[in-house]
């Protein structure tokens, strides 16, 4: 039967300290993302003067850029409106976007924090970590759709309110299909590589 690795002769003082350090960043993430979205909750709560980021699509604007502060046109691409109020759904879509994005980077971190608690015991490759590898590629994909598509619905409404909903800035994209491919490459990539590595460990184990 083959004995266990102990964590020192799997990891060395480099190796440890670095999970550590991770650990550390984690938990400081997490608590950044709670506050963050805890804040932004709070001032949008009385749903007066709202701050929303907009995408633009072919909207041009005057800026001041030019000989003694003359107005330019330039291509909007991005801002920040300020709305009066938000239209209820908004308002709440707002609410989903910041709840969706805390819950997400907490769901992670405490999942990745799961394994390196694991690594640093000795054990790299496993069942058990294989499947928390999963679970942050399927969360992470979940958070990269439904933030974006939320915040999208805050920022029509905010414009549908501002204009009286005659304004019409196209067919903006804020879901980032290259970041929702990339994101599912790394998550297949990693799931298998711990699922391989797991599967050549019991291999091992057998012949020991």
């Amino acid at each position: 039967m083959a004995s266990p690795r102990s964590t020192s002769r799997t990891l060395s003082r480099g190796d440890t300290g670095s999970f550590l350090l991770f650990i550390v960043a984690g938990v400081a993430i997490a608590v950044w993302a709670v506050i963050r979205s805890a804040g932004t909750i709070v001032a949008a709560a009385g749903n007066r003067d709202v701050r929303v980021p907009v995408d633009f699509l072919d909207t041009i604007a005057q800026a001041p850029i030019g000989p003694d502060g003359a107005s330019v046109p330039v291509e909007l691409t991005g801002a920040v409106v300020t709305a009066p109020s938000l239209p209820l759904a908004s308002l709440w879509a707002l609410f989903l976007a910041e709840g969706t994005f805390a819950a997400a980077v907490v769901t992670v971190v405490t999942l990745l924090l799961i394994l390196c608690i694991g690594i640093l015991r000795g054990e790299i490759f496993s069942r058990r970590h294989t499947r928390l590898v999963v679970a942050v590629g399927i969360v992470s994909l979940i958070a990269a759709f439904a933030v974006p598509f939320f915040q999208n619905m805050v920022a029509n409404g905010a414009l549908a309110w501002l204009s009286d909903r005659t304004y019409d800035r196209g067919l903006t994209q804020q879901i980032d299909l290259p970041i929702l491919i990339v994101i599912g490459f790394v998550a297949g990539l990693s799931s298998t590589v711990f699922a391989v590595g797991d599967r050549l460990r019991r291999d091992t184990e057998g012949l020991v």
